[in-house]
């Protein structure tokens, strides 16, 4: 199935989960959920059965840029069908679906960098529960966008239709919170089980890539750490989550560029 099909599956599904969320087109609020929600589980079974193709070649592994990215595309895609169920999350929902939409486009691409190699079951897990985690993360980064255009909005005084796309702040406060605490407990498995396959982080390309994921496993520990024990809300909770999110993108998808983009090299 073209890749330009599932994208626009994806895009049609967000458009139609925001309109289910606008006043104007209250009456029909249902009928756009129900088409959003089809066209979103299409979307995302055949999202699945291309990444298959690219990701798992005559019973390989290829994991690049590309198939890394997309992969977590499916994982937002999966995670927006179940926030859909709530009305208040369908508009961002429909930020979560935009952005899967635009994985489809990375798909395959530089599928050469990342050439099929065996693995063992020990490190596909490792690897799951990375990418497992990095989504979750990406969620909560998304999340965390809707918090502050809502404040800013709430504080210009721009209460208008569009409102209805944001979920409330303490809402939105708290999924965002409730997602650092299992990305950084899915952070803190994979960062563990990574370790258990490295033998030298500076021979096997891995010292950047350790220290950028361990800086952003510390800043979601004290962003988690300041929430339950001193109460850690508002801009510097969103803040904080940003900076860990902006450390764990350099970690594997800034690293993983300069290795096999400008240096030609991979990990391990």
């Amino acid at each position: 199935m073209s890749q330009i099909t599932i994208l626009l599956l994806y895009l049609l599904a967000a458009i139609a989960f925001a309109m289910s969320r606008l006043p104007r087109f209250a009456e029909q609020s249902r009928p756009y959920f129900i088409v959003a929600f089809l066209f979103t589980v299409i979307a995302i079974v055949l999202h699945v059965q291309d990444l298959v193709e690219f990701t798992l070649p005559a019973g390989g592994f290829s994991l690049s840029i590309g198939n890394a990215a997309s992969m977590i595309g499916a994982e937002l895609a999966v995670i927006a069908l179940i926030a859909a169920l709530e009305a208040p999350m369908r508009g961002m929902s429909a930020g979560m679906l935009v952005l899967s939409a635009g994985t489809m486009l990375l798909l395959g691409a530089s599928n050469d960098a990342g050439a099929a190699v065996t693995m063992l079951w020990q490190v596909r897990a490792h690897v799951l529960i990375a990418l497992l985690s990095y989504g979750l993360l990406t969620v909560g980064a998304i999340v965390a966008l809707f918090a502050i255009i809502q404040e800013r909005r709430l504080q210009a005084a721009k209460i208008t239709p569009m409102n209805q796309l944001f979920a409330p702040l303490e809402t939105t406060e708290k999924l965002l919170i409730g997602i650092a605490a299992a990305g950084f407990a899915g952070l803190t498995l994979a960062i563990a089980s990574g370790l258990s396959f490295v033998n030298d982080l500076v021979e096997q390309h891995l010292a950047h890539k350790f220290g950028l994921s361990l800086v952003a496993w510390i800043i979601f520990g004290t962003l988690l750490a300041g929430r339950f024990f001193a109460g850690w809300r508002g801009k510097r909770a969103v803040k904080l989550y940003l900076w860990g999110f902006t450390a764990l993108c350099l970690a594997y998808f800034g690293s993983r560029l300069i290795l096999e983009e400008i240096l030609n090299r991979s990990w391990g």
